[in-house]
């Protein structure tokens, strides 16, 4: 989902060739530099913030796309109502998990909501299983402390190590396709690409190139895999701006009203997965258990599977197979998830890593 990137080699990999030495820095920006080792990894500021919010690009569907999934579960008075709230919900706890994972483990690896743990929330859990969306919040709260709690005693590092090599490639893989499912799918209606859509028959069929919205999508993705080939700086961002900038001229995506707005506390699902704990009760505690469970054990293949990838990708995967304070990634991992569940959403997890 990204580009090539100056983060792309480990410690043992730090003269690159034709690589410019990084400038020297003073004050807090050298504190900074120091802290983050900009020298060993030959960065600078000017690459770690363009590369940071091209990322943020990339990944900016999520404030949208989680929303709308888990507002048809999660809602008060009927689906869409916590809308508004699920979308600060879900920029807060990336905040939180992104900011923990660069502190504490020193990587550029981003988090979010992960898509599939929230469809199987929404879908299967509450609306499946008929579980009140407090207490699946609770389902999750629990996991990241059990997450916490392996990590801290390094049993979920022996399990990432245990993992064959070939099931982590796999899993990378399969959540990619995911990915590339999601994004390719969506109602052209709530600005969904439509080059796949549902079928009765065969479950999914091609879009119709009739729709503006889809002619638009199509268009963008040569366009940025253009921009990719030739290897250009920012290829990514390029193209999202390149696209929203067409679709504005022709009409099919209508321009922003507003650069900023203050958001609204979340009032009405911040700490909702401590009044779920007191709902659970004998009537519910085995469906309650099965589904903590399932959060606990996909969560945990999503991790490894991610973390896998975007290591490989970033060429931060030492000689062993293995990732450098892992513990610490997979600890930051943990926080953002138990975060999540007390502002109110499903399992925050690693997505991917920040390159230009």
């Amino acid at each position: 989902m990204s580009e090539s990137t100056e983060h792309g080699m480990n410690d043992l990999d730090l003269e690159r060739p034709g690589s410019d030495p990084p400038p020297s820095y003073t004050g807090w920006q050298a504190a900074v530099a120091r802290y983050f080792r900009f020298d060993s990894y030959r960065t600078n500021f000017r690459t770690e913030i363009l590369a940071g919010v091209t990322t943020f690009m990339t990944m900016a569907y999520i404030l949208v796309v989680h929303p709308l999934i888990m507002s048809d579960a999660v809602f008060l008075n009927a689906p869409r109502d916590l809308f508004r709230e699920l979308v600060i919900v879900t920029g807060v706890a990336s905040a939180i998990g992104t900011l923990t994972m660069g502190l504490l483990a020193k990587y550029p690896f981003a988090l979010a909501p992960g898509m599939g743990m929230n469809a199987f929330f929404a879908y299967s859990v509450v609306l499946g299983l008929g579980i009140d969306w407090r207490v699946a919040l609770a389902a999750v709260l629990i996991e990241g402390l059990i997450f916490i709690a392996l990590t801290v005693t390094d049993i979920r590092r022996h399990l990432i190590t245990a993992v064959p090599t070939a099931i982590k490639a796999a899993t990378t893989v399969g959540i990619g396709l995911f990915l590339a499912y999601i994004g390719l799918s969506g109602s052209t209606e709530t600005g969904g690409a439509g080059l796949i859509i549902a079928n009765e028959v065969t479950k999914t069929d091609f879009g119709s190139f009739r729709q503006p919205s889809t002619v638009l999508a199509t268009v963008g993705i040569f366009l940025t895999a253009f921009l990719m080939i030739r290897r250009v700086k920012g290829a990514l961002l390029w193209g999202i701006g390149g696209t929203a900038l067409l679709g504005w001229i022709f009409g099919v995506a209508t321009p922003p009203k507003g650069i900023a707005e203050i958001p609204a506390f979340p009032s009405h699902l911040f700490g909702q997965a401590f009044v779920g704990l007191g709902g659970i009760n004998a009537g519910n505690f085995i469906d309650f258990v099965a589904v903590m469970l399932v959060f606990l054990f996909v969560d945990m293949f999503d991790t490894i599977g991610t973390l896998a990838g975007v290591g490989t990708q970033a060429g931060y995967i030492d000689e062993n197979g293995e990732l450098p304070r892992a513990n610490q990634a997979l600890f930051a991992d943990a926080i953002a998830t138990t975060a999540g569940a007390v502002l109110g959403t499903s399992t925050v997890t690693t997505t991917q890593y920040w390159k230009l």
